[in-house]
């Protein structure tokens, strides 16, 4: 069996495998941790900087130990490339038998009953949706694993997927007629044999929470829990434990009724006039909240008492409904199932209606077209603490930025972890010579209605210099929009917004473009491995604090305050910082890389908290001067041409 020295060090398995080597010690010092962690079966929190090469320093000793392992992520890229790439180059390269899982959320596979169900030729008219619909059964014929992303010729957003995937409120579970063929069935099974079972945070949290997405028994059998990209879990947590009723689940529940009502050839005068009813109803309430995208506190609702008078007239004409659907479930599984959705939205628009948890935040989610109502949880600390508390295992938490200001407090207190033992280890990248920081000498505050503007008056000449190749990374859509608008006026840059095409297709054009700049918002602060002068310039607008005016944010503040903590210093800054510290990572991802970040907000360098996020960062070299900027970029191309 190897030791970590002996795969990680100059001349060891790894650089028998890998061309160019590069011998990191603080990829062995994280791998040594890891292996202390799943030896001690304690608790472990590593931040391990851009370049460090964690996912290696934690999936070494993972299987070198020979026990069964969950590995957690934050996003589908990062669960792909540990169950296409990364799982079995380690294995192979350490010569071991591991059985290597990778099981998503029931709406990623196949749902063969929905496939088979001739009513889904009846909902489907469009051509392009048909055409989908018959490349979907030819697929189904021959695919292995059910998985529809083995069909990416079908978008994302086609109309297809909601007809034969299914969901976990229109599932059938153990009594579908196809149980014994469905390949969610045939993952979880492959799971509870598996030495590596790859999932993703909400997968995690939604088995833990309601033990429904068929993981609940794997866990007991799991030795090693690793998250990756940890600091995603604390918000995927308040999301997954609060409560949620939309006007979709609603709409859908009423229309999938009534398709089944059909097909069993049932009329229900009844059932048909409660759903003209509720379609009012939902109405009503659409238009007592307002129609303007946005989300917003209960006590912000314009018309309060038209909305609340709403809520109590959807919740009995629901209630009305699901006692007019009731007796028809005997007539199907189907029809039973979407019973037993009834009224489990019924109860969860009684909690929402004045019956919530006082630790829970009420606020509402509106677009133009639906609605939805949430109860957020102030901290998920306990419901979190409760399912690492007691069990006999490994806990490994690590990302690139789980600190601010060098203290693990914030990310640990969020979870509920309890002395957990903690380390980081700084990026062997050298920023000093691979990276510079230019902050603007002259610009407003973020709140003037001028700073957009004069961001990208700033911008245009590093932009310049750096021959685009830049993102522009925003914490607003209003300001992406307003930047966007500005730029479109100067020739010689191909601009790529986000919302004008797929995450995917902004990457790849970026890649192929003269001249790009990518301007984005959350989506693109984290998650973008673009290695290569590609990639030269990374332009941030301001600090990203979450907006105070945030339902959910100012909730929190409140009970923090309430509480006598200072939710500024404990809340506000640590968020802030973790979240810049994963925009400032899209700039350098390579030994070879070289870049600016441009930071456009002053209060980096004016504010005293300032200092707190500057050190928080890698040690780039600071400058005012945008001359520094053009003379950089000169040097890196002079060293290219040399």
């Amino acid at each position: 069996m190897y030791s970590a020295a002996e795969v990680f060090s100059h001349d060891g398995v790894l650089a028998g495998r890998i061309a160019g080597y590069d011998f990191r010690p603080q990829q062995q010092a994280m791998a040594d941790a890891v292996s202390a962690a799943i030896t001690g079966a304690y608790t472990l929190v590593a931040e391990a900087g851009t370049g460090t090469g964690k996912t290696y320093a934690y999936l070494v000793p993972a299987i070198l130990s020979g026990r069964k392992v969950i590995v957690s992520t934050g996003s589908r890229n990062l669960q792909d490339q540990l169950y296409f790439k990364d799982v079995p180059f380690i294995k192979d390269a350490l010569g071991l038998p591991v059985r290597i899982v990778l099981l998503k959320g029931r709406g990623n596979y196949l749902c063969r009953y929905r496939l088979h169900n001739n009513a889904t030729y009846k909902r489907l008219r469009h051509p392009k949706d048909l055409h989908a619909l018959e490349m979907v059964r030819h697929w189904a014929g021959k695919t292995r694993f059910g998985d529809i992303a083995e069909l990416p010729e079908i978008a994302e957003d086609s109309a297809i997927w909601p007809h034969i995937t299914a969901t976990a409120d229109n599932c059938l579970g153990s009594e579908c007629e196809e149980f014994s063929d469905c390949y969610l069935t045939r993952a979880r099974r492959a799971a509870q044999a598996a030495d590596i079972v790859i999932v993703n945070h909400h997968l995690f949290l939604a088995d833990r929470a309601l033990k429904d997405e068929g993981f609940g028994d794997l866990l007991p059998g799991a030795d090693i829990v690793i998250f990756d990209e940890a600091h995603q879990l604390p918000e995927t947590a308040l999301n997954f434990f609060g409560v949620a009723i939309s006007s979709r689940q609603i709409r859908l529940l009423v229309k999938e009724s009534q398709e089944f009502l059909l097909e069993e050839g049932i009329v229900s005068t009844g059932v048909t006039q409660l759903a003209e009813r509720l379609e009012a109803r939902i109405t009503e309430m659409h238009n007592a909240m307002g129609r303007t995208e946005r989300r917003l506190a209960w006590s912000e609702i314009p018309d309060a008492e038209g909305f609340n008078t709403s809520l109590a007239v959807l919740r009995q004409t629901l209630d009305e409904f699901c006692a007019a659907l009731r007796p028809h479930g005997e007539q199907s599984k189907a029809l039973e199932r979407c019973s037993q959705r009834g009224q489990d939205l019924l109860q969860r628009i009684s909690l929402m209606s004045g019956n919530l948890p006082a630790e829970f935040i009420p606020w509402l989610d509106v677009h133009a077209g639906n609605f939805s109502l949430h109860g957020t949880p102030v901290n998920v600390a306990g419901d979190f603490q409760r399912i690492v508390t007691g069990a006999d295992k490994s806990w490994i938490f690590t990302s690139a930025t789980l600190t601010a200001g060098g203290s693990f407090s914030h990310f640990t207190a969020a979870l509920g972890l309890q002395a957990p033992v903690t380390h980081s280890w700084e990026s062997p990248f050298d920023y000093g010579r691979q990276a510079l920081l230019y902050v603007p000498r002259v610009m407003p505050m973020p709140h003037d209605p001028e700073y957009t503007r004069a961001l990208v008056a700033a911008a245009l000449p590093v932009l310049q210099a750096s021959r685009g190749r830049a993102f522009m990374l925003f914490t607003s859509y209003r300001a992406l929009h307003e930047a966007e608008a500005q730029l479109r006026a100067h020739d010689g840059f191909n601009l790529l917004v986000q919302g004008q095409a797929s995450k995917m297709e902004l990457l790849q054009n970026f890649t192929l473009a003269t001249n790009a700049v990518l301007l984005g918002t959350a989506s693109f602060w984290e998650g973008v491995d673009m290695r290569g002068e590609v990639l030269s310039c990374v332009i941030i607008d301001k600090l990203p604090f979450a907006s105070p005016g945030d339902p959910v944010t100012r909730g929190r503040l409140q009970e923090m305050t309430s509480r006598g903590e200072n939710p500024f210093w404990q809340l506000q800054v640590p968020q802030a910082i973790i979240m810049l510290k994963q925009g400032v990572g899209r700039l350098i991802r390579d030994r070879h890389d070289a870049g600016v970040l441009m930071i456009g907000d002053p209060r980096i360098v004016g504010k005293s908290y300032g200092r707190k996020f500057i050190a928080s960062l890698p040690p780039l070299p600071l400058t005012r001067d945008v001359h520094d900027v053009v003379d950089f970029f000169r040097r890196c191309s002079e060293s290219k041409l040399n």
